[in-house]
């Protein structure tokens, strides 16, 4: 089908108007079979086909009806016939609907997908009535069509309806991207994402695969007994996490809040409140800082609480985890990442990070007695560390520059520095690292969980002691979470916590190489005029 200038039944146009349409249609009927549409063409395409909507409008009234009734879908056509051979008709009248994505021979076979699949459709005097062969000049590759129809397999083996009845459900007034090829400007990809995923079967399914991989999860927190919770997006007062927030204000209220940077807070006053020993939030967090291949300052995290429970408990949690999600979506715990294979097959290792930095750099932190010869040693490797750190600054420092890079597989890095992890317990007899651990794939980490502080005293000193140390950076909106504190005054179990980041393990799973490719809509600077 060839974008075919005509002018409406009054023949309006101007001669110079026609000319245009006519000089767009020889360049579209060269083009018409690959779907292109090049930027130069695009306004004299764009006119053609706001001509064949009043035409459209004038023969058939409504171009974009408020429904349609399909009997199947085209997945579900092509598993009912599977079993058919070529050269068959069946006999069966069936009613579709889709995206006509190719048109040939003048619109006798087209093409047309719905989110399921595609099927052909066949348009011709021996089985189409004359009222739905005159759509045919009018209908455009983008546009979405409804088909009423006869069942058949061509001599080739084409699954093809006998077009009957054709419905226009939507004209489209622009053209459609380049099937085969796609979108090449990545920028083009990320800011007009509808067009990404018509042209881009990859991408349709990352984001079918993402879906998939958000209800893995939370059927599998159900299973493990895990309750689901929903807490504020908008907050009062922000904590759980060290990131700067977003802030806005509350004009009925008459105050400032701000977008959590983090759920934990309030999960862990639904602990206390003993609505359930297992609680879970698929939540949505914004932190104002920087993008990023991996960073996006609006992600997806689960986030648990597991009362009774340690952080051990929860790398068993994790692991199963991503073992069952690997499976759902690959139907095997082995998977292929940007050239690397990756195995979600648990036990994953553990490793201590003071082990780790000693196993890479010879630093043994565990000797080292003080602040001042943490900062002397790292110096003496070779690192640049401020004049201020402390020990557990400086350990974890050298863990990030040295050992982060070299886990591609499945690992738990656990026993981390006190000093950078105020919410979690210490580790029986070494004060200064707590049982906390973070779990990394790809150098990436994707999960962090503690066995949860619940000393009420002791949790209000660190808090404290943090929020100091925001006022020195200059964060000068922190505030001491004193609901939460009351909170844990009640009395909290002891209990693990965890959270994991969506977004990068949809990118494992589903061979993302940016998180740009697994957000439908990430941020983007708005665009100049």
């Amino acid at each position: 089908m060839t974008e075919a200038g005509v002018a409406t039944k009054n023949n309006s146009a101007t001669p110079a108007h026609r000319t245009t349409c006519q000089k767009a249609i020889k360049m579209t009927d060269k083009t018409t079979d690959k779907t292109t549409a090049t930027t130069a063409l695009s306004s004299d395409v764009t006119e053609v086909r706001r001509q064949k909507l009043a035409m459209l409008r004038e023969k058939i009234g409504d171009v974009y009806p408020a429904h349609f009734h399909r009997t199947l879908t085209n997945a579900e056509l092509a598993e009912k016939y599977a079993d058919i051979e070529p050269d068959v008709e069946t006999g069966d009248t069936v009613t579709v609907a889709g995206r006509v994505y190719s048109s040939r021979n003048s619109g006798m076979f087209m093409d047309i997908h719905d989110a399921s699949g595609k099927v052909q459709i066949f348009s011709h005097k021996d089985t189409t009535p004359e009222e739905a062969r005159d759509l045919l000049p009018m209908i455009d590759i983008g546009d979405i069509i409804g088909v009423t129809g006869k069942v058949r397999r061509t001599k080739r083996g084409e699954l093809t309806i006998n077009a009957e009845e054709i419905t226009m459900l939507t004209k489209s007034l622009l053209p459609m991207p380049e099937k085969w090829s796609g979108i090449s400007d990545i920028e083009i990809r990320y800011r007009k994402r509808h067009l990404d995923i018509l042209s881009n079967e990859e991408s349709k399914l990352r984001f079918q695969q993402r879906s998939k991989i958000i209800s893995g999860i939370r059927r599998f927190m159900e299973n493990e007994a895990f309750l689901e919770v929903e807490t504020p997006m908008l907050q009062t007062v922000y904590g759980g996490a060290t990131a700067d927030p977003f802030k806005t204000f509350h004009n009925t209220l008459k105050q400032d809040m701000y977008l959590r940077i983090a759920p934990e807070l309030f999960l862990k006053r639904t602990l206390v409140s003993g609505l359930s020993d297992k609680v879970f939030e698929i939540n949505r967090n914004f932190r104002n800082e920087g993008v990023s291949t991996r960073h996006n300052p609006e992600f997806t995290m689960l986030e648990c609480y597991w009362a009774y429970a340690d952080y051990e408990d929860i790398m068993g949690l994790v692991e199963r985890m991503f073992e069952t999600l690997a499976i759902a979506i690959h139907g095997t715990t082995e998977l292929e990442f940007q050239g690397k294979t990756i195995s979600f097959k648990g036990p994953f290792k553990r490793v201590p990070m003071p082990d780790a930095v000693k196993e890479a750099t010879g630093i043994d932190f565990l000797s080292i007695k003080t602040d001042e010869e943490a900062r002397a040693a790292a110096k003496a490797a070779g690192f640049e560390v401020e004049k201020d750190w402390t020990w557990g600054e400086c350990l974890a420092f050298i863990f990030e520059e040295k050992v982060e890079g070299t886990l591609i597989q499945p690992s738990h890095v656990t026993h981390f520095p006190k000093d950078i992890s105020p919410f979690a317990k210490e580790v029986p007899g070494e004060p200064r690292l707590v049982e906390r651990f973070e779990s990394y794939c790809n150098a990436w980490e994707v999960g962090n969980a503690f066995s949860e502080l619940n000393d009420p005293e002791e949790q209000r000193r660190r808090m404290v002691e943090q929020l100091e140390q925001a006022h020195a950076r200059g964060e000068k909106d922190k505030q001491l979470d004193d609901e939460f504190l009351d909170a844990i005054d009640q009395g909290m179990p002891p209990a693990g916590g965890l959270g994991i980041g969506v977004d990068r393990l949809v990118m494992l799973l589903t061979n993302a190489p940016s998180i740009r490719d697994v957000i439908l809509f990430p941020a983007r600077r708005q665009k100049a005029d």
